[in-house]
């Protein structure tokens, strides 16, 4: 039995999920897989189940129907591990923008480390970013900036959803109370575990860009983040 289990959430990405199933479990260290499918049309839970045989013990799937959002996904997937005995459970994207041999690191910041959460840091010295425009690096620059200052935290990449966290930081959050489900979710959580006393650690992380498979990124989702972040400043955590 793995003490580590990986959540990756998905919707449509036929291109990425087999490829990503056997990179991680090709790793070194033995992680699990809960793949938590929003109904996707292109057919890729239908590959994860075609793959449960192959993979028996240690892939999983579970499928919602309709696109519920990414927050909602890996809340679903958060109450399914704390029910088996997982001592560190993951949040990482299907297209490979979060390189699989990085879970390792992030393993070893929590697990070796003594840190509580450990995040994929795009913003710390040895972090970076590839096939990203001019434009869309200011926004993400300029939104952790924004969520530095509104929220009064150190955290450099307040935005990232490449994460670990150690079972005590989930057990301990209140899982039904987290409102947010895009990309305001992973501000959200990082927030109320620093709120509650939890230490993060900024791990450097290469993100790279998308090669196959439709961003999920809205302006929606954008705007939620945005308005969000005045919420959160003023809600209270226990």
């Amino acid at each position: 039995m793995s003490d580590s289990i990986v959540i990756i959430p998905t919707y449509n990405e036929k291109e990425n999920i087999e490829k990503m199933i056997r990179k991680v479990f090709s790793l070194p260290k033995d992680f699990h897989l809960l793949i938590v499918d929003d109904g996707s049309p292109d057919g890729t839970a239908e590959i994860v189940k075609n793959l449960k045989e192959e993979f028996s013990g240690r892939l999983f799937i579970e499928e919602r129907k309709g696109k519920l959002g990414l927050g909602t996904a890996y809340i679903h997937g958060f109450k399914l591990s704390l029910k088996k005995s997982y001592q560190y459970i993951f949040e990482m994207d299907c297209d490979f923008s979060h390189n699989p041999e990085d879970l390792i690191n992030l393993y070893d910041a929590c697990a070796k480390d003594g840190f509580d959460v450990s995040v994929g840091s795009r913003y710390v010295k040895g972090g970076s970013v590839k096939n990203w425009t001019y434009e869309r690096i200011f926004l993400s620059y300029f939104a952790s900036w924004y969520v530095r200052i509104i929220l009064g935290i150190s955290l450099r990449d307040t935005t990232a959803g490449f994460k670990c966290y150690k079972r005590k930081v989930l057990e301990t959050i209140k899982l039904d109370e987290i409102k947010f489900i895009g990309y305001a979710f992973q501000i959200e959580m990082k927030y109320t575990a620093l709120r509650l006393g939890f230490k993060i650690k900024e791990v450097p992380i290469t993100f790279i860009d998308r090669v196959e498979g439709v961003s999920k990124m809205s302006t929606k989702i954008f705007k939620e983040a945005f308005m969000g972040v005045f919420q959160m400043r003023f809600k209270k955590i226990k």
